[in-house]
């Protein structure tokens, strides 16, 4: 092994004949488990989500595998259809072309000629991860095979009544001119304003005051509505106003959706541009006035001298309009929350349109069904609700789009309109007797959510009946964040149950948002995203700036990204490796929180690398050409680390059994550094320099195995590293087989867990950290040897003395060990205890008093000197309100941290004064 740990040596290296070798696909034998990859986006690349939750379902795919399972982790990507779409027209833009000048056909062209050069930069970066995906069963949402599934639903449900085409109001994007999922569609806080109008009552009587965020849209009005209990207007409920600026009258209903204390207590009712406007329209049988062209400017069913105004400009023109004819009376600041499409950033518009619907009711109740009898779990189960809530008032679902690039809507339309929907165009008119009759496919494509609703199953070859789907379908789990609960969890659950019958997986794991350190979330915006790759293979300062300024439009942010950038990274980003990245999402991977994601963690895990990476050389120095066989007589250690070794191993396995990342890699941890290393390998030397050949062979034994084993536990979620050193390792331990992954994961075993050899131990290591204590506490050097007086302690602890004093002189360098006569009045000195036993270090003649006494002095006063500035700041009103909250806990941590020191002190210095 090299010297020095460097994760670039070995990870490109292992991956490449990890995926050469075919290891990562099924083994045909045992209880299938199956995960299926939630399907990024074919343009996007490795963000810090995706990086998490790659860890988490390769650690649980490695894990199951060396379990014995036949395990498939199944790959592909997602055809996006609106951003892929967005990608190529932006590259056309350059030539100075659209796709209208191409056409369809070739434009389609265009995008399959982009996907084939430039959409694999995921895939590319999830090997570097170390994703453990079978590559041989990669699907892309346009493949031949998942396109046929699509066809088969979506004609399957059009013949039982649950697919139809209807006008709708939907998420309309007036740039794109296309309708969007609510997943599409981004609100955020704005500064607007809240006009309020005056609609004259028809009869001359006065008149209603009706505040509204969006005046543009009153043109499209057809009732005002109060609230039925609102005695201001309740005798008003049945009269008609007119409508300004139009020359229509429209009624006044009463309906309880209204809030009496917004506003003046009066909506304006606008079926055709709101949602909520829209449902209060089919309760009272209301006519839907549409306003506005696909590109929302105004059309013909507005006033003349408004048609083919931009919304924006109407709304300017209307309220100058209302001004003169005195029907505005106030406008008033307003905070309100905009719509916006993530995609073009355009204001979204509820826009009513002929568009194809799923009808979703039916569906749902089978997908609410089979999670309330427990066929899915949830985890955290706190979700379960969430799923219930969006299932329990489900609306239909719209599943056209007016996009080129997707799987396009299988209809057809003959010169009457008549639509004949089947698996193409053939079957069609075979079907229906049409003969040459002209017909025309629908241009729609469908939603890219339709497709992946079909995932779990589209993948494994239906509507073929394959031998992977009757194997590996229902899937295992679903690793996945909450934001899909809606748009992908149930959706897959409502298709899985309608068209296989069953549930698409058994458990749904859902995982937080990764944010950066201080809980803010990750946005190019605020200039705090990290690339994992970054992490990985580090990166220079000059171009980290360039990245994280890279297409703001904004000056001054970029400016201000690039200060921000340069404070926090001055050196850049250093290369911490797979391994190290994985670990900390592990570590960090509590259920259904939010990750706040901090250097200092990941730096922690290399640490945590380059300390098994050492660990691994000396038991190597002792271990190889060695003898390991014959005799063996393992000592107390030796006993004492199988045995927590086993306590580790039934930690990990019941965590990561349990979805607690987190808990299995704090175990991991734990054994390793605190255990294996700072304690097993010193004390081992003990028996290597001094024990009997039989101990020594049964030392040698234990360095290896143990450490083999340890390999085994940690690598679902360090594989590289961990393959690295079980390639030597498994020589030295007469272990057969090409690759730590297909080894079996190490299983707990009860007769090698040793009370006593644990209780012995843990003796000692009180004894010595007892020692080490008092050293720190005096400013002992600890290279100097110490005299100790035991009192009161049992016959055990005797035998304990003698037993172990060459451990004890050698890592508490003891000096002299006597016990206390009885009625011996004991020396003035520090005290440590082992249960009932105490462990006296004379003062006297081991220290400077006076040296020591200034020196702790001068700790005491700049600790309180410090002390007042921070209470001071927990003291300011200001602070504590205004400050964020991380940052005020920790100002409260350090406060307490103080005082817990400075009370140490003193009495430190009472003890040493009184000497």
């Amino acid at each position: 092994m090299e010297k020095t740990y460097d994760p670039h040596k070995i990870e490109q290296h292992w991956y490449k004949i990890w995926e050469e070798s075919g290891y990562f696909a099924p083994s045909g034998k045992g209880e299938p488990y199956c995960i299926m990859i939630p399907p990024p986006n074919v343009t996007g690349s490795l963000h810090m989500g995706h990086a998490f939750q790659d860890t988490i379902m390769d650690a649980l795919i490695r894990y199951h595998r060396m379990r014995g399972y036949n395990t498939l982790w199944q790959p592909g990507t997602d055809h996006a259809g609106i951003a892929t779409q967005m990608v190529v027209e932006r590259l056309l833009e350059r030539e100075g072309k659209t796709r209208h000048d191409l056409g369809r056909e070739k434009f389609l062209e265009k995008v399959w000629e982009w996907k084939a050069h430039s959409g694999g930069t995921i895939t590319r970066q999830l090997r570097r991860l170390g994703a453990s995906v079978d590559w041989s069963r990669e699907r892309f949402t346009m493949d031949e095979g998942l396109s046929r599934a699509v066809r088969e639903v979506f004609v399957r449900l059009y013949e039982e009544g649950l697919i139809y085409r209807g006008k709708r109001l939907v998420n309309w994007d007036p740039v794109l001119h296309t309708a969007v999922s609510d997943l599409e569609v981004i609100s955020e806080e704005e500064k607007g304003h809240l006009w309020h109008i005056r609609y004259p009552l028809a009869d001359g009587s006065g008149h209603l005051v009706v505040a509204t965020t969006r005046p543009e849209t009153m043109l499209g009005d057809v009732a005002v509505a109060v609230h039925p209990e609102d005695e201001r207007y309740r005798h008003l409920i049945g009269k008609t106003v007119r409508l300004p600026l139009t020359d229509r009258e429209i009624p006044v209903i009463a309906d309880e959706y209204v809030d009496p204390e917004f506003g003046t207590g009066c909506v304006k009712i606008t079926p055709a541009h709101d949602f909520n406007d829209y449902e209060v329209g089919k309760r009272h049988g209301l006519p839907q006035i549409n306003i506005f062209t696909p590109d929302a400017r105004l059309n013909d069913n507005a006033p003349p001298s408004y048609r083919g105004l931009d919304r924006f400009e109407a709304r300017r023109k209307i309220v100058a309009d209302l001004e003169k004819l005195g029907l505005l009376e106030k406008v008033e600041d307003h905070v309100l929350k905009v719509p916006r499409g993530d995609r073009s950033g355009a204001v979204i518009e509820p826009y009513l349109t002929d568009q194809w619907f799923v009808k979703a009711g039916p569906l749902a109740e089978e997908a609410l069904r089979v999670v309330k009898e427990g066929q899915i779990r949830f985890i955290p189960e706190n979700w379960t609700k969430t799923y219930y809530q969006w299932l329990e008032n489900i609306e239909d679902w719209c599943i056209s789009r007016q996009i080129w690039w997707g799987h396009r809507i299988p209809a057809w339309y003959d010169a009457d309109g008549n639509i004949y929907v089947g698996r193409s165009e053939a079957e069609v008119r075979d079907k229906h007797g049409l003969g040459d009759r002209p017909l025309k496919q629908d241009e729609d494509v469908l939603d890219t959510w339709f497709s992946s609703a079909l995932w779990p199953f589209s993948t494994l070859g239906w509507p073929d009946r394959t031998p992977e789907l009757e194997t590996f379908y229902p899937t295992s789990v679903l690793v996945t964040g909450f934001d899909i609960i809606f748009f992908w969890v149930a959706r897959m659950v409502m298709m899985g149950q309608k068209f296989m019958g069953d549930v698409p997986f058994r458990d749904v794991y859902i995982h937080g948002l990764v944010r950066d350190a201080h809980g803010q979330k990750m946005s190019k915006s605020k200039g705090n995203v990290l690339d994992p790759l970054d992490l990985i293979d580090g990166i220079d300062l000059e171009s980290l700036v360039k990245k994280r300024t890279a297409g703001l439009m904004q000056p001054q942010m970029a400016r201000q990204i690039e200060q921000q950038t340069r404070k926090e990274f001055p050196s850049g980003i250093p290369s911490y490796g797979a391994d190290a990245l994985r670990f900390t999402f592990a570590a960090l991977a509590t259920t259904g929180r939010d990750i706040r994601f901090d250097l200092g963690r990941i730096e922690g895990y290399r640490n945590f690398c380059n300390k098994l990476w050492n660990a691994a050389r000396y038991v190597f120095m002792n271990t190889e050409n060695q003898d390991l066989e014959g005799e063996a007589e393992p000592t107390p250690v030796d006993r004492w680390i199988r045995s927590r070794f086993q306590q580790a191993l039934e930690t990990v396995i019941e965590s990561i059994e349990g979805y607690r990342f987190d808990l299995a890699a704090q175990a991991t941890y734990e054994f390793l550094w605190d255990e294996y290393c700072d304690w097993y390998l010193e004390l081992a030397k003990v028996s290597l320099a001094e024990g009997t050949p039989a101990q020594q062979r049964a030392t040698r034994q234990t360095l290896i195995e143990v450490l083999e084993a340890f390999l085994r536990l940690a690598h679902p979620i360090i594989p590289f590293i961990t393959e690295e050193i079980w390639q030597k390792a498994k020589d030295i331990a007469g272990i057969d087989g090409d690759t730590i992954m297909l080894q079996p994961f190490p299983l707990p075993d009860s007769g090698r867990r040793d009370a006593a050899a644990e209780g012995e131990v843990a003796w000692l290591q009180q004894f010595i950290l007892g020692i080490r204590r008092i050293r720190g506490e005096m400013n002992i050097t600890p290279s100097k040897p110490l005299p100790v007086i035991l009192q009161d302690g049992s016959t055990d602890d005797r035998e304990r003395v003698e037993r172990w004093r060459p451990y004890l002189e050698r890592f508490a360098r003891v000096e002299s060990v006597r016990w206390l006569e009885a009625g011996e009045t004991p020396p003035e000195a520090a005290i440590s205890l082992v249960d009932e036993l105490k462990i006296l270090i004379p003062l006297a003649g081991l220290i400077d008093k006076e040296a020591e006494l200034q020196r702790l002095a001068k700790e005491i006063a700049r600790i309180e000197k410090e002390l007042p500035r921070v209470a001071g700041k927990l003291k300011n009103p200001k602070f504590v309100e205004k400050a964020p909250a991380e940052v005020v806990e920790k100002e409260r941590q350090k406060l307490a941290e103080l005082e817990g020191q400075l009370a140490q002190l003193k009495a430190q210095q009472d003890r040493i004064a009184a000497l």
